[in-house]
């Protein structure tokens, strides 16, 4: 495992796990270009690094998170709610996750699959601001908004199709604002990350001795570029900027898929 490239994974997934781009297309279409990406610790290396983000999430909302532990102790009625509607986001994704989580990591082996899905993600994020409520923003999310959320969450499994991007859509056309919608929607991560991270801990162990040291800078490099990123988003999100995204994605669709082709065609 060298260095260079593992800087390269880390800072990407710090900058696509939060901007709406999709860490996960992004990670598997470098790793695909690059070589780095195998059964093994090219697969783990990913997880270490969606490790890595979720403690930008738990820093940045560090004081939220800690007002709703000290709600859930006391009982009280707000953050209960919030937590059963955080349960019930996070069960499509859940029960896809196991019932589909092979076919789902099918999809990570076609490079030109996770092209086309990133070329959608960019569609969905050019309607976001079409279906943008108007007069919804005081409105906070409620048992819709958790389903619609956790639907999206549910998609966003698939490369190429943005965990915050979609959730965050999705939450939004149920006349959440953005920025509320955006906090939910982080909320939902950290469950589905440090499950998946949980459930990855026994194999993290086994990354050799001698790759253990990049894998830690890889993690911490894209804990702060997740920081910065998710700072960014927020101060973009409720000026409907979204499809500014959405032309990205669909652009890096068609020259990633250019690439594909042309390699496997020799042009």
């Amino acid at each position: 495992m060298k260095l260079i490239p593992v800087l390269i994974l880390a800072v990407v997934q710090g900058v696509a796990e939060f901007l709406p781009i999709s860490s996960s297309g992004h990670l598997a279409l470098l790793g695909h270009f690059m070589g780095t990406r195998s059964p093994g610790n090219g697969v783990l290396l990913e997880v270490v690094l969606h490790l890595g983000t979720l403690c930008s999430v738990l820093f940045f909302y560090r004081s939220d998170l800690a007002a709703l532990a000290r709600g859930i102790l006391r009982f009280e009625h707000g953050a209960v709610r919030l937590l059963l509607l955080l349960f019930v986001a996070s069960i499509p994704a859940g029960i896809c996750g196991i019932l589909l989580g092979d076919r789902v990591e099918e999809a990570f082996s076609s490079p030109l699959l996770i092209a086309a899905l990133l070329g959608l993600n960019g569609l969905v994020l050019l309607s976001a601001g079409l279906l943008r409520p108007r007069g919804g923003a005081g409105r906070a999310p409620g048992p819709l908004s958790a389903l619609a959320g956790g639907f999206a969450q549910a998609v966003a499994l698939l490369p190429g199709i943005s965990r915050s991007g979609s959730t965050i859509s999705a939450i939004t056309a149920t006349g959440v604002s953005q920025e509320e919608s955006a906090r939910f929607s982080f909320f939902m991560s950290i469950p589905a990350i440090a499950g998946a991270g949980l459930l990855s801990a026994r194999d993290i162990s086994s990354i050799p001795p001698g790759d253990m040291a990049p894998a830690a800078v890889g993690f911490a490099v894209s804990a702060v570029v997740g920081y910065l990123s998710l700072r960014l988003l927020i101060g973009i999100l409720g000026r409907n900027r979204l499809w500014v995204f959405g032309v990205y994605c669909i652009a890096a669709s068609i020259v990633s898929a250019a690439v594909i082709l042309c390699g496997g065609s020799g042009c």
